[in-house]
């Protein structure tokens, strides 16, 4: 999915030249999947090309903060986001999180990410894809205290990430007072195992809602009706 140099959703279309991480699988998901019901302050950590960002757009009437540490992302995604149908509601921004975190004057009623989850592995010798799909410049325990911080009391953390990642993850956030709250398993057919879970966060305690999710019909060569439903907005051929 999305290796051209561009993508064109139903309301959008994403330039992705200069951003390492292309269109994928796993943002359409999380852009899909994260509740914005008064969603009115939104926050995009990795926003890459935007296209997260611009999906925040299309659901809500919020304003969206996207942040990018690498320059040439950030730089197309400003970029998608002024010729999208809502450059007023988006802004992108050139910085680390960590910066952000500790300088931003306001905070958000949702974050959401697709983050890096590579740890240790070898590295791409593209420093830019190296950036996009390691997490060394930004770790889960950093990720969760900044979303910890920026968060309003009644605000939601929103990611997707695969199964052993995740695991890490949850454990992590309910130590630093985050809550998983909705979890969907998601398999990519229904006789594989379950690869990524898509994951809400809330500040308060409250029993969890789980499902799950398969991408594909058996057999992998039709997109599930479950998954044409959530994506039909964005894609063109649902």
């Amino acid at each position: 999915m999305g290796r051209n140099n561009y993508f064109q959703f139903k309301q959008f279309l994403v330039l992705q030249e200069k951003a390492a991480m292309k269109i994928g699988t796993d943002g359409v998901l999380l852009g899909a999947w994260a509740d914005v019901h008064n969603r009115q302050e939104i926050l995009d950590i990795g926003t890459g090309t935007g296209v997260i960002a611009l999906m925040m757009a299309q659901r809500t009437s919020a304003q969206i903060t996207g942040i990018e540490i690498e320059k040439n992302a950030a730089e197309e995604a400003r970029q998608n986001c002024k010729n999208s149908p809502w450059p007023q509601r988006i802004q992108i921004k050139h910085t680390s999180f960590q910066d952000f975190a500790k300088t931003a004057d306001f905070n958000f009623d949702l974050i959401i990410s697709n983050p890096p989850f590579f740890t240790n592995d070898k590295k791409s010798k593209d420093n830019k894809l190296a950036i996009a799909k390691h997490n060394d410049l930004l770790s889960f325990d950093e990720l969760l205290s900044g979303s910890d911080k920026r968060l309003k009391d009644m605000g939601k953390l929103a990611m997707i990430l695969p199964v052993i990642q995740a695991k890490k993850l949850i454990e992590k956030a309910n130590k630093k007072g985050l809550h998983l709250i909705r979890l969907t398993e998601v398999k990519p057919t229904p006789d594989k195992e379950v690869n990524r879970f898509l994951m809400e966060f809330g500040k308060s305690y409250a029993e969890i809602k789980k499902d799950n999710l398969t991408i594909f019909e058996k057999g992998g060569k039709n997109f599930s009706t479950t998954y044409k439903n959530l994506t039909k907005d964005f894609y063109l051929n649902f």
